[in-house]
């Protein structure tokens, strides 16, 4: 379930200079270790620059948290929930918690991964993923940049990368002018890397770009989907839609598949694909690569009888093709209805949505819309989520934004 933004109704104490004063609302969540304030919450105080340090107080002048400020739809990103510097020690040991965490959880044969995940390891706005010997430090807003400097010498101590690469990703709610983000995004520490950079995961290779970060070629937030269907590829026909760099058609293709099409609208996704064939010793022309539109796809599927025994989908957030934007509730009933018509009988669907803002029941009820519209009955068999160096925090509901569910057809 997804928080949204109200306004209490308590007389507020008056903020002093470099704090804030919040709402009841706030204060309610707050308490319970939820990480922003947004700009409606904010009773009195303010605006600081962005990135300077605050005090969050309670309308009884209660301390509520420490906090970085910024000036777009968050106000304040919480970063201690009492009245402590954010110091080096402090940034430290979120670090030194976060990377113990992936210590544990993390595959020893696996060298891509996410190292710091945001709100959900105490470090709002912040992300850090880590491949083979390069960072990516990624940050939710420029408010969030006096970080970088500690992170990058907390990487050298625990790392030692070859190279430090800085990006932003701006939330689409956000509507400031991100035209000249400082610091500027690009290297910051260490050596660019040349050529692809090989990673792996759970023995399998990829093929990623530090340097155009956050969105290297893999996400690692699937591993746990592509574990859980190793032992279920054999013997069967894959259809990967939305395919990207082709990480599942990978797996499939590994795993015994005896057909696997790979999809995407975009070239370079493909070339990126057949690229990771042949880094796991795979000869690409035996499998199939079509840059296409996705509906156009599975529409000259189903007009020429072909069928398939898997058919994923993944379709990106916002995503554009000729149809315009996507849009979730217009286009994944739709999706799924174009899926089931290229689907045999017992064919799994397995379809994935990042979009936090849509939740688990409402994901299954689009789904449930592209059944009826195929005329298709289906049994879900799974539930998968993120991997879990990506962990959702109890204080943070926004946490649990990957669901992935696995149906299996019954007619």
């Amino acid at each position: 379930m997804s928080r949204r933004e109200k306004k209490g109704a308590g007389r507020p104490a008056r903020a002093r200079r470099g704090e804030i004063v919040v709402n009841d609302y706030s204060e309610r969540w707050l308490r319970q270790g939820f990480p922003w304030v947004y700009a409606g919450e904010v009773a009195t105080g303010g605006p600081s620059a962005p990135g300077t340090g605050i005090t969050v107080r309670s309308g009884k002048g209660e301390v509520l948290g420490r906090a970085l400020a910024d000036e777009g739809w968050i106000a304040a990103r919480v970063y201690r929930h009492d009245g402590g510097p954010l110091d080096t020690p402090w940034l430290e040991a979120r670090l030194d918690a976060a990377a113990a965490l992936r210590e544990r959880v993390v595959d020893p044969r696996t060298t891509g991964y996410r190292l710091v995940h945001g709100e959900n390891d105490g470090l709002p706005g912040l992300r850090v993923d880590w491949w083979e010997s390069y960072a990516v430090v990624v940050l939710d807003s420029p408010a969030v940049a006096p970080l970088v400097e500690g992170v990058c010498r907390w990487l050298e101590r625990v790392r030692s990368p070859r190279g430090v690469h800085l990006c932003y990703r701006p939330d689409p709610r956000d509507k400031r002018d991100f035209s000249s983000l400082r610091p500027a995004p690009g290297l910051v520490a260490g050596h660019r890397a040349v050529g692809d950079v090989r990673v792996a995961e759970r023995g399998l290779a990829f093929l990623v770009r530090p340097w155009d970060g956050p969105d290297v070629g893999m996400y690692p937030d699937m591993r746990e989907v592509r574990a859980w269907l190793e032992p279920h590829w054999g013997g069967r026909a894959v259809l990967n839609t939305f395919a990207y760099t082709g990480a599942f058609s990978v797996a499939a293709a590994l795993g015994g598949a005896t057909e696997v099409v790979s999809v995407d609208l975009a070239p370079a996704a493909i070339e990126r694909a057949e690229a990771n064939f042949a880094a796991n010793g795979l000869e690409p022309d035996q499998y199939e690569f079509m840059v296409e539109d996705t509906f156009k796809a599975l529409d000259r599927f189903r007009r020429t009888g072909r069928a398939f025994d898997l058919v994923i989908l993944d379709p990106p957030a916002f995503s554009r093709s000729d149809a315009g934007t996507w849009s979730a509730k217009r286009d994944w009933p739709r999706l799924v209805a174009a899926a089931c018509r290229v689907l045999r009988p017992d064919g799994w669907l397995v379809a994935a949505s990042n979009q936090g803002e849509i939740s688990p029941k409402e994901f299954a009820g689009l789904q449930g819309e592209g059944f009826k519209k195929a005329r298709r009955r289906a049994q879900e068999i799974q539930r998968l989520g993120q991997a879990p160096d990506f962990p959702a925090a109890s204080w943070f509901p926004e946490g649990r934004y990957l669901k992935v569910v696995v149906w299996r057809m019954v007619d």
